[in-house]
């Protein structure tokens, strides 16, 4: 894994972070984003980012997702609260986010790679096995999957 800037306060954070994601479906396909900036640099994600200070949760997941995508949601409901943490070699926490996903509906707007997505497209549950993305994503992905929210 590249070095992150030292400047970036999420590397090595004195707290946890919140973090964002949004599973949006339409007509039986989700919106994912090929991840250009690390963690995960290159690899497939859902549309998301960091909580800033005095947003709510969803005024953040609607504003990540049209940085990102240029597409306008509607919010369901939450669909999962997970951690990312991750370790240096000596255990130091490098990196620490709580991870809030929710389920949300596409409003507009056509899907374009903006802001840290290196590419975004309409994928089908069937799709999913051929992408590479975090395994603690795609179990949420496919726990959603299973419960009917994109049939």
């Amino acid at each position: 894994m590249s070095q992150p800037p030292t400047n970036d306060s999420r590397w090595y954070p004195q707290y946890p972070m919140v973090g964002v994601g949004a599973l949006v479906f339409k007509e039986g396909r989700m919106l994912l984003v090929k991840r250009s900036q690390e963690p995960s640099k290159g690899k497939w994600s859902i549309p998301g980012g960091r909580l800033e200070l005095g947003e709510t949760i969803s005024e953040a997941v609607k504003r990540e997702v049209f940085e990102e995508c240029g597409v306008q949601i509607e919010i369901v409901r939450i669909l999962d609260v997970t951690d990312n943490i991750l370790r240096d070699d000596d255990g130091r926490i490098r990196y620490h986010f709580v991870l809030i996903d929710l389920l949300a509906n596409y409003l507009s707007g056509e899907p374009k790679a903006q802001s840290d997505a290196e590419e975004c497209r309409w994928v089908t549950p069937a799709e999913l096995a051929k992408l590479d993305m975090n395994p603690q994503l795609r179990a949420v992905i496919m726990r959603a999957i299973q419960q009917g929210v994109l049939s």
